[in-house]
This record gives structure tokens, C-alpha cells and sequence, in this order.
């Protein structure tokens, strides 16, 4: 009864086994020799050992009680998590309506800022008129009115401003149309005017009148030499043949004006953006014919006043003194 209940078994197996009873006794007697043995040497094991089973045993039992904790842990963790997603089930229309809520009011101050940065706009366009921008300001004006008709077309404050926008907007074309023709035909013969002026003045100097030269008009720009040539480019810049209308930009920094070409080139594309080429070009055919007449009678004008100067420079160098 002091061995385990497996030696137990283990000894009634052996001692089935035997054949008589002397036999059995003489095999019970070694086995519990055995056994004894075995007690002595486990003791004395354990007194060697006593440190390290100790600790070992220790460590088993605070590994254990990890294990015990980590496991309560997770079942409490799992429980939360199904209360949490109970709970999120319960709340799901009310998240989704605070969500949608956050969109509107995200879109609502999206708004606000375009129609903050809409109120400027007459402002910065007068002064883009003014300094001649006209790309910046038709690009300016045509995406105001975009959303003054379209995202904000429901907003009743902004009816005046719309009305102002739309008004410019259908206007601006015809300013635009003046600029191209006073380019086209009025700037581009005058620097052929002033060429011929400051010949006559050099010619003053010279006694033989017959050397002064008539009014040089082959170089006159045509709007094929607009496309062919450079000769109003500003150094630096490139020529024209390869430049397409919509690489054309406007830089704020410069003069628009000083190089014709390309305000020229400008407001095409504005006109373009304010989809009014048709009417550009109707317009340029009506007034052709005015325009051309102009430029003659300027040119008669120039001639007639060169040759008059002449007249009195020579008849002054006649003069006896």
C-alpha cells in the first residue's frame, strides 16, 4: 500500500506469474528490495537537488499562473468584443448619420470658401483689366461664373453677383476683340511709322534729297509674317513657326504688350475659353475693310506729312542768308 497504485499492478503481474509460493515470496522480497532501494536513491537525489527542483517548481507554478491569467484575459477581451460590436450594432444608424452629417458640413465649408474667394473676384478682375492680363482674368471670370451657374446656382446672396459676372462675361469678348484689332492693324503700322520718322530725320541731314528712301513697307506685318518671322519677339524669346496656342502663358511679371505676337496669341485664347471665336471672327471680317481703309489713310497721312518736312528742309537750305 505504500507504493503507487501502477507498482502495485507491476508486483501482482510479476508474482502471477510465479509457480509456487516460495517462489513468489522470494520475488516479492526482491522487489521490495528494489524498491527501497529506489526510495533511497530518489531521496537522496532530491537532497542534492533540492535548489534547482525547487526552482523549477516555482517556475512551473508562475508559468502556470500566466497561463491562467492570459487566459482569463482573452475570455474577458472576447466578452468586450462582443459587447462592443452589440453595441455598435445597436448604434450603427446613428454613426452613419453623424458620418453623413460630417460630409455635409465639410462640403458646406467648401463652399463657403469658394464663395469667399467669388466675392473677390470683380475686385481682381478689375485689376487685371487694368494692367491688361486678359488670360488670367477670362480664365478668372469664366471659372466664377462655372460656379456661381452650377454649385451655387441656390445660393440667393450671390444673385447680384451673378448677374455682374455673367454681364462681364458677355462683354468680354468685345474687349478683347479691340485689343486684336488695335495689334492687327494699329500697333504693327506704327512701328513701321516710326521707322519711316526717324529716316526723315536722318535724311534732313542730307543735302541730296533724291537719296532719302520712300516708306519701306516690306516689312510690314501680315498676319502670315506673324506666323512666319520674329521680328517683334523680345530677345530671348523663340520664334513663333513652332509655337502652338496652347503652349501660349501669360506671365504677370512682364509688360503683356511687349511683345504683340504673343498678346496676340493670348487673346485668342481667351477668346477661345470664352467660346466666342465665331464672333471673333465675324467681327474681323466686318471691320476689315474699315481697318484697311485706316491704314491707308494713315499711311497718306504719314506720307504726305514727311514730304511737306522735306519741302521745308530743302527750301530752307535755299534760302540766302
Amino acid at each position: 500500500s505504500k507504493y503507487p497504485f501502477f507498482c502495485n499492478l507491476f508486483v501482482l503481474r510479476t508474482l502471477s506469474t510465479s509457480d509456487d509460493v516460495e517462489d513468489r515470496e522470494t520475488e516479492k522480497g526482491r522487489l521490495e528490495e528494489a524498491y527501497e532501494t529506489c526510495d533511497r536513491d530518489l531521496d537522496e537525489l532530491i537532497v542534492q537537488h533540492y535548489t534547482e527542483l525547487t526552482t523549477a517548481i516555482r517556475t512551473y507554478q508562475s508559468i502556470t499562473e500566466r497561463i491562467t491569467n492570459s487566459r482569463n484575459k482573452i475570455k474577458q477581451v472576447k466578452e468586450n468584443l462582443l459587447s462592443c460590436k452589440m453595441l455598435l450594432h445597436c448604434k450603427r444608424d446613428e454613426l452613419r448619420k453623424l458620418w453623413i452629417e460630417g460630409i455635409e458640413h465639410k462640403h458646406v465649408l467648401n463652399l463657403l470658401d469658394e464663395i469667399e474667394n467669388i466675392k473677390q473676384v470683380p475686385q481682381k478682375l478689375e485689376q487685371c483689366m487694368a494692367s491688361k492680363h486678359y488670360l488670367n482674368a477670362t480664365d478668372m471670370l469664366v471659372s466664377a461664373v462655372d460656379s456661381l451657374e452650377g454649385p451655387l446656382l441656390q445660393v440667393e446672396g450671390l444673385s447680384d453677383l451673378r448677374l455682374e459676372l455673367h454681364s462681364k462675361k458677355m462683354n468680354m469678348h468685345l474687349v478683347l476683340i479691340d485689343e486684336l484689332h488695335r495689334h492687327l492693324y494699329i500697333k504693327s503700322t506704327n512701328r513701321v511709322g516710326q521707322r519711316n520718322k526717324e529716316k526723315g530725320r536722318i535724311s534732313s541731314l542730307v543735302k541730296d534729297a533724291t537719296s532719302v528712301p520712300l516708306m519701306d513697307v516690306t516689312n510690314l506685318s501680315t498676319p502670315r509674317k506673324f506666323l512666319e518671322t520674329s521680328q517683334f519677339n523680345t530677345p530671348g524669346s523663340s520664334n513663333m513657326r513652332e509655337t502652338s496656342l496652347l503652349e501660349i502663358k501669360e506671365d504677370t511679371e512682364l509688360d503683356p504688350e511687349e511683345n504683340s505676337t504673343v498678346f496676340m496669341g493670348i487673346l485668342i485664347k481667351g477668346l477661345a475659353k470664352l467660346k466666342k471665336i465665331p464672333e471673333t471672327v465675324k467681327a474681323i471680317q466686318d471691320r476689315l475693310e474699315q481697318e484697311l481703309k485706316q491704314i491707308v489713310k494713315r499711311s497718306t497721312t504719314q506720307v504726305a506729312d514727311n514730304g511737306y518736312q522735306r519741302g521745308e528742309n530743302l527750301s530752307q537750305e535755299n534760302q540766302p542768308r
